[in-house]
């Protein structure tokens, strides 16, 4: 049961979170600064110098959305084909005209150690990015690749996300698979500085989107729709976000596949209204309603998508619900610019799984279950 009085103590929720995760997600602007630094001292401007015949982004756990970004940003923008991979083994295809890029947070992450070794073999190039004198950034040495050393203090891979995306989304512009400037870098950390005042633990739950996104997860059956590719990275982070860390099972569904799929869970059991059988349209859905939570619909929106067929298609997926008596929430991204867009739906349902683990009780950074895993880094 969420305390939503927990979510406006600030004292509360800081004695409850002890690794700071609330923190790291604040500065992840600070941390991008941090990484576009680093990446340019480590040397990628080396990449322009590579005419490799595809790209392979090993990366696993917390880690593996830094690996859907990339591909999403290089979709369209150049003509190497770019494959993202969590664990051995390495395609086969994979060889010396290749660039594999490697990130784990610790650099011990099993998966993207081991096909970074198996690259080097193989005579690939290599890009890592993660801890500095750790396993990988010692592969990457031995096998004159480019390290970037990279260490977020007081992070996870999930709560550095845009850290490790950085030196990535260099990388693309670098290849010419993307157009990502320093310029738009540094644009993302002020995004992120914006999000961050914006929902951070000071704002209270009347103005805070994201204290309130906490609360109707909690209280629901979940749905979280994104649109095109770089939408699918936000749907799918949320989702990961979400039950790693807010601990709730929640489903996902990208426009436009997606939309006949979710379309039907309207007309099922946890949809309400005057559509669902003889349901009851003055019942009180908390007191006279089934126990089963009822379903909610989260759209994440771009501004930029008006008048589309996207958003056309949206806009009735939207209707069908309402028309259902499903509960919709509409997250808008104002930006121009897609990435902008992107940082700013993953910013806000970052810190909605943080503040519902919180406001369930729970510490984000930490599962008993998950310790059960820990043979094998996560990262």
């Amino acid at each position: 049961m969420l305390d939503e009085a927990r979510l406006d103590d600030v004292e509360a929720l800081e004695r409850l979170d002890s690794r700071g995760t609330l923190r790291a997600l604040a500065g992840a602007g600070a941390s991008v600064r941090r990484a576009l630094q680093l990446s340019q001292e480590a040397g990628l401007e080396r990449l322009g110098d590579l005419e490799p015949r595809a790209v392979v982004v090993a990366a696993a756990g917390g880690s593996a959305c830094v690996a859907e970004l990339f591909e999403a940003v290089a979709r369209g923008g150049g003509a190497i084909p770019v494959q993202s991979c969590t664990s051995a083994p390495l395609p086969g295809w994979v060889g010396a005209l290749d660039l594999v890029v490697a990130v784990s947070q610790s650099g011990r992450a099993a998966g993207p150690l081991a096909l970074a070794a198996e690259a080097a073999r193989r005579g690939a190039m290599l890009l890592t990015v993660g801890a500095p004198s750790s396993p990988l950034a010692e592969i990457s040495a031995r096998a004159r690749g480019i390290h970037v050393p990279l260490a977020v203090p007081g992070s996870s891979s999930r709560t550095a996300m845009w850290a490790h995306a950085t030196p990535l989304l260099l990388a693309a512009d670098t290849l010419g698979l993307s157009s990502i400037s320093a310029a738009t870098v540094t644009a993302l950390a002020d995004e992120l500085d914006r999000r961050a005042q914006e929902v951070g633990p000071s704002a209270e739950s009347f103005e805070n989107q994201a204290k309130t996104l906490a609360v109707d997860v909690a209280e629901s059956a979940t749905i979280i729709l994104g649109s095109g590719h770089l939408g699918a990275v936000s749907a799918r982070r949320a989702v990961a976000m979400l039950g790693r860390t807010g601990r709730v099972p929640v489903a996902f569904g990208v426009l436009p596949d997606s939309a006949s799929q979710i379309v039907a869970c309207f007309d099922g059991p946890l949809a309400g209204g005057e559509s669902n059988g003889d349901a009851d349209i003055f019942a009180d859905p908390y007191l006279d309603g089934p126990k089963r939570p009822p379903l909610r619909l989260v759209m994440l929106r771009h501004a930029s998508e008006a008048g589309t067929d996207l958003q056309l298609l949206a806009d009735r997926v939207v209707a069908a619900a309402e028309d259902a008596g499903v509960r919709v929430s509409l997250l808008d991204a104002e930006s121009d610019d897609p990435l902008l867009r992107v940082a700013s739906h993953v910013a806000l349902t970052d810190f909605a799984a943080t503040y519902l683990a919180l406001g369930q009780g729970f510490d984000p950074a930490t599962s008993p279950h998950v310790r059960l895993l820990r043979d094998i880094p996560e990262d």
